[in-house]
């Protein structure tokens, strides 16, 4: 089986890498990226199955990458990982637009993460 293809979007490069690392650990193919514009170039050539992104970064936002993301490449599943309450809002404002994306609060535990991005990427089949 061909291991899941997983986005992993955050400002912090250090974030980004200690998640992608966890991720390849237990069996993903995991990518860094540290912006959310770099995330879609990148996608182009080959989207993810799971795009796992920070939502408060400078220049496009983790929500609006997830709105782009579920336009583009409607099958790629998400999660949104935040340590701000702000972002409550945000998602919100999503949900009114009909997007209803979950977010996972930091820091989270590798075990809750990875059982969540299991969970996620075990309800629908891989798009070829």
């Amino acid at each position: 089986m061909t291991p899941r293809r997983v986005f992993v979007v955050d400002d912090e490069p250090v974030i980004a890498g200690t998640l992608v690392e966890i991720l390849r650990r237990n069996g993903y193919d995991a990518t860094p990226f540290i912006s959310a514009e770099d995330a879609i170039t990148s996608a182009k050539s080959l989207p993810p199955d799971l795009l796992l992104s920070d939502v408060v970064m400078p220049g496009m936002s983790g929500l609006k990458l997830a709105l782009h993301f579920k336009q583009v490449y409607p099958d790629c599943r998400i999660l949104l990982l935040s340590g701000q309450a702000a972002t409550m809002d945000l998602l919100q404002a999503a949900r009114l637009r009909g997007y209803d994306f979950e977010l996972l609060a930091k820091p989270i535990h590798p075990r809750d993460l990875l059982k969540r991005i299991m969970d996620c990427v075990s309800t629908e089949p891989r798009a070829a």
